[in-house]
């Protein structure tokens, strides 16, 4: 691919090429232009008599002579002297010969007359032909930095794509049936439309994909595109939006032209929120909203264009609770197509798809994997499969197996390991306890995920170490049961510390803060608050970007659901402590296995907690 010019070489080399353009012409042509040198009289004669002199001539007042002449060396210099009442000047010169035994000329116009007119040319002209000459390099890099000159400002710059180009599939979306299932009647319209005519039907002009970051939004659009065979458009957001007034609504009106002249076509916005959030008459008190106006026209285009040509709008968001009302009506994005995070089966499925590019060993069991990464994205497996292959090509070999992917999910979830922390052996055997309570309380209650691994080695997350939990089976109802089990096992860490220890330290901090969110969730939107029951306290906004909540009720209800919640925190702590309490002696003896080895896995684990039930 050839790569792109630097403009700072194309200055640096204008400059060096102005420089010594400069200096030649001081070598070479100031010399010429130079005052001439004053002389005498009787030097004039002489030098006319020995044949230096060529060529002689009035100054224009009549009052000097200025004469050509060669010096010692060869050297052709002008020189001057005053002109003296002397009648015998003409005839001296017509009887002079130079030393080449040419005749002396003489004139009376001044032999710097076209000097000047040199000196003229190299003292304005060409400074400020080169400085004309620069400014217009300039605003031509200027031009083609911003996308194109003046005339171009209201062009939409969407990047076009062929099927050739992308060669992007439904066979390579993975683990996004339902979605694919949703566009498949777009790619069907578009290959034979007159299908739907003849019953009268016409396609939604536009359907908008909704889901979380790295579900594969973007590679859906292009799949359609690629199974249509038709062109593809692609634009983000964020593009229309400009400093001038006026260019959003321009380059929107000019997608829409570009996108008529292919149809049929597929035109993809991404990140349309840029673009489509809800007017809330913010912009009324007479400013000029840029972005207002192109929502404006983006709704104006989407009605004005006839859908029956085949120019689908696809658009993509993980914000949909904030676009306008007008932009979800019917005849617009009439069509809402969910992109969810994969369940275990779709997980599987695109660690398939992106594991074909990789050398994988046959023994390589990707199910496991796809349990151990329950709510990641396809955008995390992929690099979740990436990692593994760097993990291997570090390790000097061609070939990746489970442990590069085992640790490459870890790598995912808690960072890389950070081999050279000095930790004291105090705390290193506090933070062993605080992991193994983790672990023996999940594995003492029923409704909680088997242990897979323990380890203390720390993480570039800033985690001492960890336990890890893997279900045995994907579920999408979380029991009132299942939550509070949750909520004792965070707890588990800090309640073997208070045991052993009799002391409590920050390491909790993150279990802290899962706890309280779990619990509170529990009381405020689940309904799982015997005090509350089935009421409704608080509303979720930006469910896919974090999840952000907000109370919707008064200062004492509010102060009533602390009190809930943290009646709920206190009752599971107290039962981690009690299962603890009871195998107090297990804990010990786990404890010193895992300060021993830094990393267990589950069947380790499990081994020992079955021998100590075996013995007792």
């Amino acid at each position: 691919m050839q790569q792109p010019k630097d403009p700072r070489k194309t200055i640096l080399i204008f400059s060096a090429a102005a420089l010594i353009f400069m200096m030649v012409m001081n070598l070479f042509v100031m010399p010429m232009i130079t005052q001439p040198t004053t002389v005498t009289y009787n030097e004039f004669l002489t030098m006319v008599e020995e044949g230096k002199v060529s060529r002689v001539a009035l100054d224009g007042t009549g009052t000097a002579i200025e004469f050509l002449a060669t010096d010692d060396k060869g050297r052709k210099m002008v020189c001057t002297t005053g002109a003296m009442n002397d009648p015998d000047l003409v005839q001296t010169l017509q009887q002079a010969k130079t030393a080449d035994g040419e005749p002396v000329d003489f004139y009376k116009e001044p032999l710097t007359q076209q000097s000047s007119m040199l000196s003229f040319l190299l003292s304005w002209i060409l400074p400020i032909g080169l400085m004309v000459g620069a400014g217009f390099l300039l605003m031509r890099m200027m031009q083609k930095k911003m996308g194109g000159n003046a005339m171009s400002f209201g062009k939409s710059n969407a990047k076009v794509y062929v099927q050739a180009q992308t060669g992007i599939t439904f066979a390579d979306v993975a683990g996004q049936d339902e979605a694919k299932e949703a566009l498949a009647e777009i790619v069907d319209f578009l290959h034979s439309p007159d299908k739907y005519r003849s019953v009268g039907a016409v396609m939604p002009k536009g359907a908008l994909l909704v889901g979380p970051p790295g579900t594969g939004k973007t590679l859906l659009a292009k799949a359609v595109a690629g199974e249509a065979g038709v062109p593809f458009f692609s634009i983000a957001g964020s593009e229309f939006v400009e400093m001038f007034v006026g260019m959003g609504a321009a380059r929107v009106r000019d997608l829409f032209k570009q996108a008529n002249e292919k149809a049929p076509c597929i035109v993809f916005i991404d990140e349309i929120d840029t673009i489509g959030k809800s007017r809330d008459g913010a912009g009324a008190m007479g400013g000029n909203d840029e972005r207002e106006q192109t929502l404006n026209q983006l709704l104006t285009e989407m009605d004005g264009f006839d859908g029956s040509r085949g120019v689908i709008i696809l658009a993509a968001t993980n914000r949909p609770e904030t676009l306008d009302k007008a932009l979800l009506r019917p005849g617009r994005f009439d069509r809402r197509i969910p992109v969810e995070l994969p369940d275990l089966e779709g997980r599987e499925a695109i660690l398939k798809v992106h594991a074909r590019k990789i050398m994988l060993d046959e023994k390589v069991d990707l199910l496991a994997i796809a349990r151990a990464t329950s709510g990641t994205s396809g955008a995390e497996l992929a690099n979740i499969i990436n990692e593994a292959a760097l993990r291997a090509v570090k390790c000097n070999r061609r070939i990746v197996n489970q442990s590069d992917l085992e640790e490459a999910v870890e790598v995912i979830i808690a960072g890389y390991q950070r081999k050279g922390k000095v930790i004291s052996p105090k705390e290193k055997q506090i933070v062993a306890y605080h992991e193994i309570g983790h672990a023996l309380v999940a594995a003492r209650q029923s409704h909680s995920a088997p242990v897979a691994k323990i380890t203390i080695v720390p993480r570039t997350s800033g985690a001492l170490g960890y336990t890890m939990q893997v279900p045995e089976e994907e579920t999408n109802l979380l029991t009132r049961e299942e939550a509070f089990n949750k909520i004792v096992t965070y707890t588990g860490g800090r309640a073997a510390e208070e045991l052993i220890f009799g002391t409590f330290t920050s390491g909790a901090s993150n279990d802290i803060e899962q706890a309280t969110r779990l619990a509170r969730g529990m009381v405020t939107r689940l309904g799982m608050s015997e005090e509350f029951d089935m009421m409704a306290l608080e509303t979720m906004t930006n469910q896919y970007l974090g999840g952000d909540a907000s109370l919707t009720c008064s200062a004492d209800t509010a102060a009533r659901i602390d009190a809930e919640v943290l009646s709920l925190i206190k009752k599971a702590h107290q039962k981690a402590s009690d299962i603890l309490q009871k195998d107090q002696d297990l804990l010990h003896r786990l404890a010193a296995f895992l300060l021993e080895r830094e990393t267990i896995t589950g069947e380790e684990f499990m081994e020992i907690v079955r021998q100590s039930d075996g013995e007792a």
